[in-house]
């Protein structure tokens, strides 16, 4: 395997706080925002305002039998992208991303597991469907109640962002490089897309990362660019040009709030502390795998993905007994490194 995009990576001498900072937008760029507005040591005002903006979404997490919460102080949270604002009303709207987070107890390293929005599962109360359904049909707990059910691992938290809050984002930030490896065609849009490294605006890097017609691997090579524009995403966050302007380091957190909902539980508290306990990871310890995958197919009219459940009983039961970065290290699995 040779590698996909090449990507900034974040400069490694900082003071304390910004090692916090860095550590937390490289694990998903969204959800720990107030954290990092916490580790900043930002003014009351700032805190309040930026914290306020995110929304609170009320019966974001299932209720009844659900997997046994993990003993020690490890954390799992599901991350569903969308395109709709997360404004408590789902109907309709479809998860595009979907990611598990695995923080382990010790806090040395940060585990992000991609499901192909595809994937052919059982949707609690609705039957066989593609995942990407049950956020649609039952909005973030039926999504989380699905994940369990097909993992059996506890999920401590839900977020929700907008990709419209990456698009504000990218162009905040004077737009960001990704390289094409080689020479695409959507089939869908009917856009050719050159080999090549370009820098995109927000609006040209979102519609690259989105696309599945025309590529080799379809909702499998769509991860690989989605986690690639995240690591781009954070690296020109991260980068001494933002942090040394307090006017466009408060514009990329604002937008960023502005475009996400966490569960009730979820707390400015409890965010804070987690970005304190992160202080020390750097970026050589995030990693990035895929559920196992079986095949590609069809259920009737639709393109589906079908999961490899040996295999993926592997990587969650990893994730149970909080050694799924050394799984991932062991298996070969990460996609850091892998092309389309």
């Amino acid at each position: 395997m040779s590698v996909i995009e090449q990507v900034p990576s974040p400069a490694e001498d900082r003071p304390r706080w910004r090692r916090t900072v860095r550590s937390l937008l490289i694990v998903t760029v969204i959800v720990v925002v107030l954290a990092v507005i916490a580790a900043l040591g930002a003014d009351f005002w700032l805190r309040r305002h930026l914290g306020g903006q995110v929304q609170q979404l009320p019966a974001a997490m299932p209720v009844g039998e659900r997997p046994a919460s993990t003993p020690d102080e490890s954390m799992n949270i599901l991350l569903l992208g969308s395109d709709k604002r997360v404004d408590g009303s789902v109907a309709g709207q479809r998860s595009d991303t979907m990611m598990v987070i695995h923080v382990p107890a010790d806090r040395k390293s940060i585990s992000l597991v991609s499901i192909p929005r595809d994937s052919w599962v059982q949707v609690p109360g609705y039957g066989p469907a593609k995942i990407n359904a049950a956020f649609s049909w039952g909005g973030p707990a039926l999504a989380v109640e699905t994940i369990e059910k097909l993992t059996d691992v506890h999920m401590d938290h839900v977020a929700v962002i907008d990709w419209e809050g990456f698009k504000q984002v990218t162009d905040l930030l004077g737009g960001v490089s990704v390289t094409i490896p080689k020479t695409v065609k959507d089939g869908y849009s009917g856009r050719t897309w050159e080999a090549g490294t370009y820098e995109m605006d927000g609006e040209t890097a979102l519609s690259y990362v989105r696309q599945r017609a025309g590529l080799a691997g379809g909702d499998l090579d769509r991860i690989k660019r989605q986690q690639a524009f995240l690591r781009s995403l954070a690296g020109k966050t991260l980068s001494r040009p933002t942090f040394s302007d307090p006017r466009r380091l408060y514009r990329v957190l604002d937008a960023v709030t502005a475009n996400l909902g966490v569960d009730e539980g979820w707390s400015t508290a409890d965010m804070r502390n987690l970005a304190w306990s992160l202080r020390s990871v750097r970026s050589k310890d995030i990693s990035f795998t895929v559920v196992p995958l079986k095949a590609l197919g069809m259920e009737g009219a639709q393109s589906v993905v079908y999961l490899d459940r040996p295999e993926g009983e592997e990587l969650w039961q990893a994730v149970r007994e909080d050694r799924l970065a050394g799984w991932i290290g062991e298996t070969g699995t990460g996609l850091a490194d892998v092309v389309d």
